[in-house]
């Protein structure tokens, strides 16, 4: 009895370990790198907790191109990596192909959905998050005139910056909001001077507070933005760290919950299918507060804030999605 006890666990023990073998979780990011301090680091931090909690390694890559995408998934589905989350809209195309070659593998993909039995997509509120600091905004400007760039020029970008311009407007229904996007080429997420030059342009046109969702080119907005005095708002991570003192706030998307639920439920032999969108009530965005902001926000800002993101909690709040109809009301 004693040895058949033992033949038992040693075998429940060789079982545990080989699923823990099974798991070789993957992420791949989009273009602008794990380090551009806004989307893709988000990712990169989902991933960097689940190895700190679990002890599991992960494979990481970082496309240079477009051309790459394809090719780099099929090469870490065939080597075997399980799962495999994608950071970004722009994988759908690849994803549509390899996933359906490789039917036992579970795939996560961030900012789209793909309809197939085997994919997971999870997909952000992004209006919710961005109405809030548009309400940050307004209560801040000085002039009355704040601003908006973004990077590729794109129905999800567009996203950001309606619910910006609703939140600015709900607030002070006299602001002026401006609007620019930094090109309509992938190379817009990676080009700070050119966000630079942008931020330069609409400072000259009385903007005092400006909201960047452009991935790597932000870090030029927030830099350009703290040089001339004024108040830059990051978008994705919190980047509030970035230029102490002169970044108002950041529209944080949790990114990084999204990779570390995909690499836990698959540990946890727990993956699940279909998609999601994630907004405030889901914690799935939100607007930042730290020691590095807080001598800029003032109790009625807050409270103004706060007020805003319990009515669309509540219902009571309907954040416009551009991408439903690809039309901005404010």
């Amino acid at each position: 009895m004693k040895r058949t006890l033992l033949s038992f666990l040693a075998m429940a023990a060789m079982s545990a370990t080989a699923m823990a073998a099974d798991i070789k979780p993957a992420i791949i990011y989009d273009l602008g790198g794990k380090f551009d301090k806004s989307f893709n680091e988000a990712a990169f931090n989902g991933a960097e907790k689940f190895k700190t909690e679990t002890g599991i390694e992960y494979r990481d890559f970082e496309i240079a191109n477009d051309a790459q995408r394809e090719q780099a998934l099929r090469r870490f589905a065939k080597d075997g990596n399980n799962p495999i989350v994608m950071a970004g809209f722009s994988w759908a195309s690849a994803l549509e192909k390899i996933a359906a070659e490789y039917p036992d593998t579970n795939f996560a993909i961030i900012d789209m959905v793909v309809d197939k039995p085997n994919v997971r997509s999870v997909v952000y509120k992004e209006q919710e998050g961005s109405y809030l600091v548009g309400v940050m905004a307004a209560k801040a400007s000085q002039t009355g005139t704040v601003s908006f760039i973004g990077g590729m020029d794109i129905p999800l970008i567009r996203k950001f910056a309606c619910g910006y311009k609703g939140g600015v407007l709900a607030t002070n229904p006299d602001a002026k909001v401006l609007e620019a996007m930094t090109g309509t080429t992938p190379d817009a997420w990676n080009d700070p001077v050119k966000g630079g030059e942008i931020t330069k342009s609409q400072i000259d046109q009385g903007s005092d507070v400006i909201y960047a969702a452009a991935g790597g080119t932000g870090i030029g907005v927030l830099q350009t933005a703290a040089d001339a005095g004024k108040l830059g708002i990051g978008v994705d991570s919190n980047q509030n760290g970035l230029q102490p003192g002169k970044v108002l706030t950041s529209m944080v998307k949790r990114v990084d919950v999204a990779v570390y639920n995909a690499f836990m439920d698959a540990k946890n032999d727990t993956f699940s299918y279909g998609f999601s969108s994630l907004g405030l009530a889901e914690d799935g965005v939100d607007y930042a507060m730290d020691d590095n902001n807080a001598p800029l926000v003032n109790d009625e800002m807050k409270a103004a804030v706060e007020a805003a993101k319990a009515d669309i909690i509540a219902g009571k709040i309907t954040v416009h999605d551009y991408m439903s109809d690809n039309a901005c009301p404010y």
